[in-house]
């Protein structure tokens, strides 16, 4: 293992035996040759851990978490063995473009940053090519590459809101200013966690820089963990929301307090409508007469969404467009 490489790449896994080799090849193929891969397999009960293990390379390294800690455990036991001046996260039924880390880089180095992000390529599995990208989606003009504070940061992340959505993005990320903070993933949240890890950053002082390209494949498949429960989700935002707000830092930040306050609220007006919809789905009806008694707001909420409903309805099935409900998930996530 080289043991001063500019770059590492930090892979969390956990039974994706379809996608890893593509999200390893994808690595190992960088225009950026001094780096180091760092797959941390979180007791995949399928051929993940073999697949990875079938590489010969020596700036990959395999490690095995005897049980399952989560993404964010996986990717926090990357990061401690991580020797990198940078690091860089892909998940495992993701890829990067070639010349990603090379162009990040540059950027990172030119700007003086602690983070610099890109645009983030959306593809569905089995499509051979991207349907769109996170600052499409966002509807915001970003043309050049531009300096994101806290703030904006913040509120243009608003759970089932259009918004540049940045929780979403893959940053690279300075080492020594990770180390600094003592910043690592919040172990206790199974999703969402790059959202929390950016804030603290930016908490900190953290320079962040976007950059207009796309040079991350962001794969939607079954079974990944935007399209489970909602209420599961919401759950644990609305804790890990409510915890944040008692900190004193936040509470003498005003925009801050006001901004996440505002997340707070809409988690729990989406939480009472994602009561009743999902047993609705599950046809457990008595479970969700039950939830629309308990969450009034349901029926505002709904009454609200009902030409949505029917638009999407619509595209789907008369339209044959898949493409509707996929919009819909990236913005609650």
């Amino acid at each position: 293992m080289n043991m001063n490489p500019e770059v590492s790449v930090i892979i969390p896994a956990y039974n994706t035996e379809d996608y890893i080799a593509r999200a390893i090849t994808s690595a190992l193929d960088q225009t950026l040759k001094n780096i180091e891969i760092i797959l941390v397999d979180d007791a995949s009960t399928d051929n993940t851990l073999k697949i990875a293990k079938s590489f010969n390379d020596q700036r990959l390294k395999v490690l095995a978490n005897e049980k399952n800690l989560g993404a964010g455990g996986a990717r926090n036991r990357a990061l401690r063995e991580a020797k990198g001046k940078w690091v860089a996260v892909l998940d495992s039924d993701d890829w990067y473009a070639p010349e990603r880390l090379e162009k990040l880089l540059a950027i990172a180095n030119d700007k003086n940053a602690d983070m610099v992000a890109d645009d983030i390529n959306y593809i569905i599995d089995g499509d051979a090519s991207p349907w769109s990208t996170l600052i499409t989606q966002s509807e915001e003009k970003i043309n050049e590459t531009c300096q994101i504070d806290l703030i904006k940061f913040v509120t243009s992340d608003i759970y089932g809101q259009k918004g540049l959505h940045l929780g979403l993005s893959k940053p690279l990320l300075k080492r020594d200013f990770l180390n600094k903070y003592g910043i690592e993933y919040d172990e206790s949240l199974r999703m969402g966690q790059d959202f929390w890890l950016y804030l603290k950053c930016l908490m900190n002082g953290a320079s962040y820089f976007l950059v207009p390209e796309a040079y991350y494949f962001y794969r939607s498949r079954p079974g990944s963990l935007v399209k489970q429960s909602q209420v599961e989700r919401l759950n644990h935002y609305c804790r890990v929301t409510y915890d944040f707000l008692q900190q004193e830092t936040v509470k003498n930040q005003p925009d801050l307090l006001n901004a996440m306050s505002y997340h707070l609220e809409v988690y729990k007006k989406s939480r009472a409508y994602y009561c009743v919809v999902e047993p609705l789905k599950q046809k457990k009806f008595v479970t969700a007469l039950f939830q629309a008694v308990k969450n009034p707001y349901f029926f505002v909420r709904f009454i609200n969404q009902i030409p949505l409903i029917l638009f999407r309805r619509l595209r789907a099935y008369l339209l044959k467009d898949k493409l509707v409900y996929e919009m819909a998930y990236r913005r609650n996530s």
